[in-house]
């Protein structure tokens, strides 16, 4: 057995590891890596491994930064199969799409500037249709649904309750008699989340390959939580002010949602006109509708009581470029959630250019944002920072 890791290693995105065993080589996760623009180009566009060598990928979970760089590995020769959960099958679809989209859009940008300066244009990482080629090789598997994928390898999946469809990676291993289980915890969950189930322990490990994003932080309990998020907003709200919330599509999107709606339901926010603007956070509502699999007993107990987490009457899904530039001269008091949730890419630039210099909104940050993202510039509180190549204080 061999490891070798090529990515999220001493940074935090562009999850990529090799498990070598029996003759067969295993990609765990092909994510992005998000940073600075130059920096992230070189870093996907050239593997430091020959895809074409790659037997098959085992992904934990859909965020970008573990699954993104998939239809680049097919472009470059990869023809193997990729195993993962059915909910996380169905967000890839999404969320590579919507990559593809990110990739073309950057590009273009970048070829017109080089035409101004006589250089070539540049081609993207990937296209829409790599990323449909890609999503035909998926294999997608239940949870706790043994099945051997290669020779002396039989893969599991646990349930690491992170976002919706995570899992920890089982490898039982059989190496010429000797039999060694491997996991990969990929992104664990906290546990005590409002809509997932926690994360299932997972005995007898002999080789343990875990993220550690946070390391030895001590996270503020969950409980007190809506209690902060119920201050933040009502000051701002109550003033007439917008908060402005960048959120990843997946998972804080539809926790973010799932928690307004308790407070306005139990009374602790008026009701005060809420906005999901990203076409990509309403398609991934959607496939949460879809696996109820994944929900723990307190969204069972909400569904039957109120049918719908994930909506109300004072929220509205946006999808439409044109309903979005309404936003933007929308008065408040009101809250906009968009994304990307590090505000490097999508409608999220937008509303903070608009509204990042009126002292009577809100900007709030609800989770991690990489290093040199812009999301990590506005909350060093960096004087002015740059959105769209303009000065904004």
């Amino acid at each position: 057995m061999k490891l070798s890791f090529h990515g999220a290693v001493r940074t935090t995105t562009g999850s990529r590891h090799i498990l070598e065993v029996n003759g067969t080589r295993l990609l765990l996760d092909c994510g992005l890596y998000q940073g600075k623009r130059q920096e992230s180009i070189e870093r996907n566009q050239q593997f430091p491994f020959d895809p074409k060598s790659v037997d098959a990928v085992i992904l934990s979970h859909a965020h970008i930064d573990h699954i993104g760089n998939l239809p680049n590995l097919h472009k470059q020769g990869f023809e193997g199969n990729v195993y993962c959960t059915f909910a996380t099958r169905d967000l890839a679809a999404i969320m590579l799409e919507d990559s593809a989209e990110i990739q073309m859009a950057d590009a273009a940008y970048v070829s017109k500037k080089h035409k101004k300066k006589g250089l070539p244009p540049v081609e993207p990482l990937y296209t829409p249709e790599d990323a449909e080629y890609a999503l035909r090789q998926f294999v997608s598997l239940g949870y706790e649904r043994p099945i051997p994928i290669a020779n002396g390898v039989t893969l599991t999946f646990r349930d690491a309750g992170h976002i919706l469809g995570s899992a920890q990676v089982i490898l039982d291993i059989n190496e010429s008699g000797t039999k060694r289980r491997l996991l990969f915890s990929g992104d664990i969950g906290r546990g005590d989340h409002a809509i997932l189930r926690d994360p299932q322990p997972v005995e007898d490990v002999d080789v343990l390959l875990v993220e550690s994003t946070y390391g030895n932080r001590e996270h503020t309990a969950k409980s007190g939580l809506s209690d902060e998020i119920e201050t933040l907003l009502a000051g701002t709200l109550n003033n007439g002010g917008k908060v402005i919330i960048p959120a990843f599509s997946v998972g804080r999107t539809q926790l973010l949602v799932y928690t307004l709606h308790q407070l306005v339901d139990a009374g602790r926010l008026p009701d005060f006109p809420i906005y999901v603007d990203s076409p990509l956070s309403v398609n991934a509502t959607e496939v949460f509708r879809l696996h109820s699999e994944c929900f723990n007993s307190d969204i069972y107990t909400f569904l039957r009581e109120k049918e719908n987490p994930f909506g109300m009457d004072n929220l509205t899904y946006i999808r439409k470029a044109s309903e979005s530039i309404k936003l933007n001269s929308l008065d408040g008091p009101a809250i906009i959630i968009s994304s990307s949730g590090m505000c490097e890419a999508g409608r999220i630039r937008h509303h903070l250019k608009n509204n990042i210099s009126d002292p009577n909104d809100l900007i709030l940050f609800v989770g991690y944002c990489a290093y040199n993202t812009l999301g990590s510039v506005i909350r060093a509180g960096i004087d002015p920072v740059y959105i769209f190549g303009e000065p904004q204080k």
